[in-house]
């Protein structure tokens, strides 16, 4: 195995609840040199959690720490057996912690939520009923952050406007962790990059109802932040991604095809002037870019039809290898499957 591979390794400590099938709520959290806000965070999230009358769990993700979290949730599990810890060989980032969360996660709500600590706990039963009132998806708003204006709420700002402009799902807040979702919207979603913000994007296309409300946003009391600005041109290109998933996914030669077929247009425009000018105003070959610029826009736009060719190829074996759909089907009446 190479050793870039994800490896997981469970607690020794946590065992797999028997009923770990009807638990309802997975409270699942990434730490990455939070030594100093495990256990407080823990405390404030079972205090909330044990007035819910609900049953839940912990899924805590060591993501490669390399202070004292992990032997400090080691010591929470050993605590609690409704802590499942998951620790990660390095530190593959925070869209990799939380995926692995999501994976050994058992309840049917997932609630997510930072583990610096500037996440609210308290505002998780209000974000909790307004997901029984109907939505599939509940994410926070940090109205009022308490982070620095010029390296965070700036630039936040900006990617927030960008993301909701280009997805379509208008949120004022993506970079907030502390989200709630029904886990049959995104069971079957993998996430890679920065791409755990674009959740309520993906259970928008899976037909899901997206939400927002504001919530306390708290200063960081313990620890250093491990956020930069080269996290905004990240989230840039994801979503750049994320947007041609959403509109090419099933019809890749859509883009490449239509984009090669401009390219060979804008190659004949350009031969076409080229020989224009040689034989009416005596203008030679060798004296202008014509020619060469008509072959390489020509070779651009074939390449890229041949690419969307192999990409419906790819795409086609990818559903149909897997048996998956192009759709997805909502409640049904008197049909034979029900």
């Amino acid at each position: 195995m190479g050793k870039d591979t994800v490896l997981l390794q469970s607690s020794d400590r946590v065992r797999r609840d028997p009923e770990a099938a009807v638990t309802e709520i997975s409270i699942i959290v990434p730490f990455y040199n939070e030594e100093g806000n495990v256990a407080e965070l823990y405390d404030e999230l079972a205090e909330v959690l044990s007035g819910l009358g609900r049953s839940y769990e912990f899924v805590f993700v060591n993501d490669g720490s390399t202070d004292r979290t992990a032997e400090i949730l080691e010591g929470v599990a050993a605590s609690d057996p409704r802590v499942k810890v998951i620790h990660l060989v390095r530190n593959y980032g925070q869209t990799a912690a939380t995926s692995a969360a999501i994976d050994h996660a058992a309840g049917e709500i997932l609630v997510g939520l930072d583990g610096d600590r500037q996440n609210d706990p308290a505002d998780i039963p209000a974000m909790l009923a307004k997901l029984d009132e109907g939505c599939d998806v509940v994410s926070g708003w940090r109205r009022d952050r308490k982070d620095k204006t010029l390296s965070r709420k700036i630039p936040s700002k900006a990617a927030n406007w960008l993301i909701s402009h280009v997805s379509g799902v208008s949120l004022h807040d993506y970079g907030c962790s502390l989200k709630v979702y029904r886990r049959e919207f995104i069971k079957d979603v993998r996430l890679y990059g920065e791409m755990h913000r674009f959740i309520p994007i993906y259970t928008q296309w899976m037909g899901g109802r997206v939400s927002e409300m504001v919530v306390n946003h708290r200063p960081r009391i313990a620890g250093k932040s491990n956020y930069s600005l080269k996290r905004v041109f990240k989230v840039v290109l994801d979503l750049l991604l994320v947007r041609f998933l959403d509109r090419y996914l099933t019809k890749p030669i859509h883009f490449f095809g239509g984009t090669g077929l401009i390219s060979i247009a804008l190659s004949m425009l350009s031969g076409g002037y080229a020989l224009y000018l040689k034989l009416f105003e005596g203008v030679s070959f060798i004296v202008t870019p014509l020619p060469l610029l008509t072959t390489m826009l020509f070779m651009i736009g074939v390449l890229l039809v041949l690419m969307g060719i192999l990409a419906e190829l790819i795409v086609r074996t990818y559903f149909e290898g897997q048996g998956k759909r192009t759709y997805r089907v909502a409640p049904r009446r008197n049909s034979a499957e029900d």
